[in-house]
């Protein structure tokens, strides 16, 4: 944990420590509906400028817009809901901006507490930092602050995760069962209601089908098939094409409850060629030894590990930031999910200690330009027992119901 203080010139410097540890004062700040850390403080997704305090005496203050305050008392997670208005700067009147007003309003509080020492998380904004430091008060950035306690999910949480990866997969069933039973028509290009089955149309519908569900995909989706798929993130554009396997990554937020499903599947419309059946035997295998390693106080890195080394004993190189021609391994196995699609820690090297609770993705991949990618991704939790999987669809590269 590094401390930040207001040095002689007004700027904020981090060449000091900090001993305020988990008995100081607490701050996160910024945007409730963007930020997880302080959503989950406030217990309600503001789309304006608020601030969470956990005061030395262990008591939780929120300050927020005048006009949310009813609605953030209902959440039921703070002692005290208060507004900037109430804290208004010692000279002067406060900002006619909303964000700025927010921040004095902040600092003026501590102030008022006689406070002046705070920490604050890997998000905290930096209009805060610098009224807080201009009102003399130091900061100390703890990275765990936020972390910790969202990485270990509650049951509840498990449970909006698990409803979440259940409506991911409905509409991955219906994704890839309409690309398995599409028409073919000139050059192999797969066809539907007449027009062309494309990587931008498929994931139009999925949007639909997401919206109708009260779903979003405001991080888009993949639909990608060769040769962009050999850039394992890759969208994918333009048409898809019988014999091809086509990667379908869903990646949607429950709005009810803002936790994200995630799952990826690949679908050969037609018959794969050998090689890919090849590439995704490889896969599947590699999945099932990630998922041996995911048990509490095992690591991110022997998961990682546990999975090239399945890849390279079929054949695979590890090319880690290049493209390649033939199948390669490119990426890590998985990580972390909850209010956030990507949450610490990853599933790669140098990934640390895994926690009862915990909630992964795990999803191994090949991808090379000339016959395209294989990726599977389930959602599994940690317990002392063996993973959980919250997936239930089929592994496999045919989709065609009949």
């Amino acid at each position: 944990m590094v401390a930040m203080s207001d040095s002689a010139d007004g700027s904020v410097s981090n060449d000091a420590r900090s001993s305020l540890g988990s008995e100081g004062a607490q701050v996160m700040a910024g945007l409730a509906d963007r930020n997880a850390n302080l959503f989950r403080r406030l217990g309600i997704a503001l789309g304006d400028p608020a601030a969470w305090v956990r005061l030395p005496d262990g008591k939780n203050i929120g300050i927020v817009r005048d006009l949310e305050m009813d609605r953030t008392r209902a959440a039921g997670q703070l002692d005290s809901v208060q507004c900037p208005a109430d804290f208004p700067p010692v000279s002067g009147s406060a900002s006619g901006d909303r964000e700025t007003a927010s921040a004095q309003s902040v600092a003026r509080f501590l102030q008022l507490q006689s406070i002046d020492q705070v920490v604050v998380d890997r998000a905290f904004p930096l209009i805060y930092a610098w009224h807080l430091a201009d009102a003399g008060i130091s900061i100390a950035y703890d990275d765990d602050l936020g972390v910790i306690d969202r990485r270990v999910k509650t049951e509840q949480e498990i449970e909006w995760l698990r409803k979440a990866q259940s409506v991911t997969e409905s509409v991955m069933r219906q994704m890839c069962e309409m690309i398995a039973t599409a028409e073919v028509g000139s050059e192999g290009r797969l066809m539907v209601g007449g027009e062309p089955l494309t990587s931008e149309r498929v994931r139009t519908m999925a949007a639909e089908a997401f919206m109708k569900r009260d779903y979003t995909m405001s991080h888009g989706a993949i639909v990608a098939t060769l040769p962009e798929s050999a850039d394992c993130h890759h969208r994918g554009d333009g048409d898809l094409y019988t014999g091809h396997p086509v990667i379908v990554d869903l990646f949607p937020r429950d709005e009810s409850t803002r936790y994200n499903g995630d799952c990826t599947r690949t679908v050969v419309h037609g018959t794969p060629s050998e090689t890919v059946q090849k590439m995704h035997t490889a896969v599947v295998a590699s999945k099932e030894a990630a998922e041996a390693v995911l048990f509490p106080g095992r690591t991110g890195e022997e998961v990682q590990l546990a999975v090239e080394k399945v890849l390279v004993s079929h054949g695979y190189p590890i090319s880690r930031g290049e493209q390649t021609d033939g199948p390669s391994i490119q990426h890590g196995t998985g990580h972390g999910i909850g209010l956030e699609v990507h949450e610490p820690i990853l599933l790669d090297h140098g990934g640390g200690e895994m926690l009862a609770g915990e909630v992964f993705t795990v999803e191994p991949g090949l991808y090379g330009r000339q016959h395209g990618g294989v990726r599977i991704e389930d959602m599994l939790v940690v317990t002392a027992d063996g993973p959980v999987n919250l997936n239930q669809l089929p592994m496999g590269l045919d989709w065609n119901p009949s």
